[in-house]
């Protein structure tokens, strides 16, 4: 028997847009615990945006973010010597991490000069529907609908 599940800690709201969503984004892409660091190349990139797109950055994050999270997922389950991969549903918490780690993760890997650079890149990518982390989420998505008959082995 498991012990029980730990309360889930609330984040405070972002000093500009006042959305606990940008703060989990930030948390995500601190290394080192440099958290002013991290705000500042956010904000930095959110303001690329702005000026890149002429519209609402934070609604531009949004939907870039909406757009990278995935929906479902397939996981390893080995059953009678054989292994299966089960497309499986993922729920909301983790669908948003993951869209955000995948956003950090392409960002960093971008070609570009500075890391606000890249995010900004990622970002408006992201929000038109293109982009490497769009790209993973269309493979998982991919993936998924591929495996679907073992979709029966559902954990």
């Amino acid at each position: 028997m498991r012990k029980r599940k730990p309360k889930p800690r609330p984040l405070a709201p972002d000093p500009r847009y006042g959305d606990p969503l940008v703060t989990q984004f930030v948390n995500n892409m601190m290394w080192q615990g440099k958290k002013s660091v991290a705000y500042r190349i956010f904000y930095d990139a959110m303001d690329i945006v702005l000026e890149r797109t002429k519209m609402d950055e934070h609604a531009t994050w949004k939907k870039a973010l909406n757009n990278v999270m995935p929906q479902v997922e397939v996981r390893s389950r080995r059953i009678g010597g054989a292994t299966f991969q089960i497309p499986t549903e993922i729920r909301a918490k983790r669908k948003v991490s993951t869209g955000m780690k995948w956003m950090i993760r392409f960002a960093r890997a971008r070609a570009g000069k500075g890391m606000a650079e890249k995010l900004a890149a990622e970002v408006i990518a992201a929000s038109k529907g293109e982009g490497a982390a769009v790209k993973r989420r269309e493979d998982t998505h991919r993936m998924a609908e591929s495996n679907r008959a073992f979709a029966h082995f559902r954990i």
